[in-house]
């Protein structure tokens, strides 16, 4: 056979050989990397625009974490206090009943406690440096904007003559006085809640009212804060309403039975809403630990089957170093050291409670924009004042007696030193932070010099 006609079946077969070395050689590095646990040609390759779309989608999520952490900071920049307080698990007991109804404390899961919890020093810094959070316009048409203020608002703007209701009682310049501190206090409070409140818009039930009463007659709102006049401003309501002719006839259990005042809770969505727009809303508050002293004073050193078994049982249970069987059977001396113990617990053997909680989680004042803000300090002129402006009969003022434990000296300044004197520096400091939005919404100073 000629040599030249061999030549195409030579390079055939050549060609066909490096081919087949050729393949051998990637099942061999196939083979290799599978090995190794990688897995070629597994799964379907994604196109470049699927693979594009998908990182941007998880890039979006990125950022929206970032964003969510860092409006964290700033809207809610206090685990302890968040402003205002939307949810929360109910109050121990319902209030306005007898001992609040001798109801079971509600357990305060562990994500609700951590929400009362102290203030770190640097939240502290970034309530003070964060700058404000834009509102949308939803949360601006609430009633807690300053769109939809009462008549009592619209006056006190206005007011600087001393109505002949009440001529006899302040001078022109105690009036006047009387006025620009309300001011004072409702524009630290706006700025407060502009500052730091969520823009997320909230829809107000009846839970955020669950502490206002309502007196139709003279168009008031009062949110009660234990401990701060409470009582004797329940017994005012009851004659404005003719529930009784004077105040000192109505006795304590009589005030807190729950069946003479109403409740804002009680009314449909529409009443509520009425009553929010063109009532007058009250808050008095008090020196956070001064209220808190007050308050443990009141339910752990006096006879008081139902704090004693509810909560002194519990907290003697778990903060007392070998305890009497008598102490856990009746609950009774709980000190006040536990009692300190028990407020600063994340894991707390019984929930809150309406007499110690803060005054910003108990009437909301982010929520409802309250066009008189009082204090217990100088409760009997503010009190007095808030009546003449309101329209009330000049023979009605607000009581100063104290008829529970009236034996026991009223909590000051100085007994609340006394009773801090018994925790350790950095117990104390807790509890500051445990009430510091109080103290900065309300512009109350630091109590200790030592506090930061």
């Amino acid at each position: 056979m000629d040599p030249l006609m061999m030549w195409p079946s030579l390079i055939w077969i050549l060609a066909e050989r490096l081919g087949r070395l050729h393949e051998y050689s990637e099942d061999s590095r196939e083979g290799e990397l599978d090995a190794q646990g990688v897995k070629l040609g597994s799964t379907p390759r994604q196109s470049r625009e699927t693979l594009s779309t998908q990182e941007r989608e998880r890039g979006k999520s990125d950022n929206y974490q970032d964003h969510q952490a860092t409006e964290v900071i700033i809207s809610s920049p206090i685990p302890p206090m968040q402003f205002p307080h939307f949810e929360k698990s109910k109050q121990t007991a319902a209030p306005g009943s007898r001992e609040h109804s001798r109801q079971t404390p509600t357990p305060v899961s562990r994500e609700q406690d951590i929400s009362s919890l102290h203030v770190s020093k640097r939240h502290r810094k970034l309530l003070k440096t964060s700058p404000p959070v834009h509102h949308n316009s939803k949360s601006d048409s609430s009633p807690s904007s300053s769109s939809s203020s009462s008549s009592l608002s619209a006056s006190l703007s206005s007011s600087s003559v001393v109505p002949p209701s009440a001529s006899g009682s302040f001078t022109p310049d105690k009036w006047k006085k009387l006025v620009s501190i309300q001011e004072a206090r409702r524009q630290l409070m706006k700025e407060m809640c502009a500052k730091y409140k969520s823009s997320i818009s909230k829809t107000i039930t009846g839970h955020h009212v669950r502490n206002l009463f309502v007196e139709d007659k003279y168009k008031l709102l009062y949110c009660q804060v234990p401990k701060a006049g409470c009582s004797n401003w329940k017994r005012t309501l009851m004659v404005l309403a003719g529930k009784a002719p004077n105040a000192q006839s109505i006795k304590h259990d009589t005030v807190h039975d729950g069946h003479h005042l109403k409740e804002l809770n009680s009314f449909d969505r529409k009443g509520i809403m009425h009553r929010l727009e063109t009532y007058t809303k009250v808050i008095f508050v008090r020196e956070p630990l001064e209220k808190m002293v007050s308050a443990y004073r009141d339910k752990f050193e006096n006879p008081n089957n139902y704090y004693h078994s509810m909560f002194g049982k519990p907290i003697i249970s778990k903060y007392r170093v070998n305890p009497s069987l008598e102490a856990l059977k009746t609950g009774n001396g709980v000190t006040f050291k536990e009692f300190v113990q028990y407020l600063l617990d994340v894991h707390r053997p019984v929930g809150m409670d309406i007499h110690w909680d803060q005054a910003n989680q108990l009437c909301n004042p982010c929520l409802i924009d309250y066009d008189f803000i009082g204090k217990f300090e100088n409760m009997d002129e503010e009190s007095n004042f808030l009546l003449r402006l309101i329209g009330a009969p000049p023979n009605v003022k607000l009581p100063n007696f104290k008829d529970r434990n009236p034996a026991d000296k009223r909590t000051s300044t100085q007994i609340t030193e006394k009773y801090f004197s018994q925790v350790s520096t950095l117990e104390r400091q807790r509890i500051y932070d445990f009430y510091y939005t109080d103290y900065l919404m309300f512009n109350y100073t630091k109590p200790f010099k030592d506090l930061y």
